[in-house]
């Protein structure tokens, strides 16, 4: 089995990436409109820091680790991923139109879809990064059964 260090550095770097397309190109202005008066006048990067550390941890723990032993790594690493960002942003958007008065229910839907599609997209691509520069560990369940390296299944 690779190192969690090697899967939780290529998560980072892939969520750094695709957070930044995403936050850069769309949601700036999104939230801006959406949000209004509820943004902060000056924003507090050591909290999205703290959180970008939990969520790339919980991804590599929760999803990417576990989806190397299935039969089809990449895949189930799409899948559980996309499940993973879900709860995990609707937790932040749920509980914020649950107890804020001024909570926007179009950020909702929105916040839920970006927290699917980067969860799918940091798994399934962390997984089948690593599984191309690292050498091959013990194997799992799915790999013994094909003889096969994990990564070679979804290619």
């Amino acid at each position: 089995m690779k190192p969690f260090a090697v899967r939780y550095a290529v998560a980072a770097a892939l969520f750094v990436v695709v957070d930044l397309i995403w936050l850069l190109g769309v949601a700036n202005a999104l939230y801006a409109e959406l949000l209004g008066d509820l943004l902060a006048e000056d924003a507090r990067p050591w909290a999205a820091v703290v959180f970008y550390l939990l969520f790339v941890a919980g991804l590599v723990f929760f999803v990417i680790q576990p989806a190397e032993q299935d039969e089809r790594p990449v895949r189930r690493a799409a899948l559980t991923g996309a499940f993973f960002g879900l709860v995990t942003y609707a937790t932040w958007d749920l509980t914020n139109l649950a107890v804020l008065a001024d909570w926007p229910l179009a950020v909702v839907p929105i916040d839920l879809a970006w927290g699917s599609i980067l969860g799918a997209t940091v798994c399934a691509g962390t997984t089948a990064i690593v599984a191309r520069i690292s050498p091959p560990g013990p194997r799992g369940a799915g790999a013994a059964r094909t003889g096969s390296h994990p990564g070679d299944r979804d290619r």
